[in-house]
């Protein structure tokens, strides 16, 4: 996802989510969903449309870099 921010699915998303212990949570008759980090009041949202854009793709990269960080922080 950092080398390549393009043609992403939420089915990626979800996955990524489920690997590093995010909330991923469906839209409540929205079209995003929410990524959110237990530990903090981080939170990403990304659209449902496919391909989704790069700039939701990399703000998603920076929610998990900085739970790897926080993570070796503590």
């Amino acid at each position: 996802m950092r080398r390549n921010p393009r043609d992403w699915r939420i089915e990626d998303v979800s996955t990524l989510c489920g690997a590093y212990g995010l909330n991923f949570e469906k839209p409540a008759g929205g079209s995003h969903y929410g990524v959110r980090d237990p530990g903090t009041a981080r939170k990403v949202t990304v659209p449902f449309a496919t391909p989704i854009k790069p700039v939701y793709i990399k703000q998603l990269v920076r929610l998990v870099d900085a739970l790897k960080a926080a993570g070796e922080e503590g």
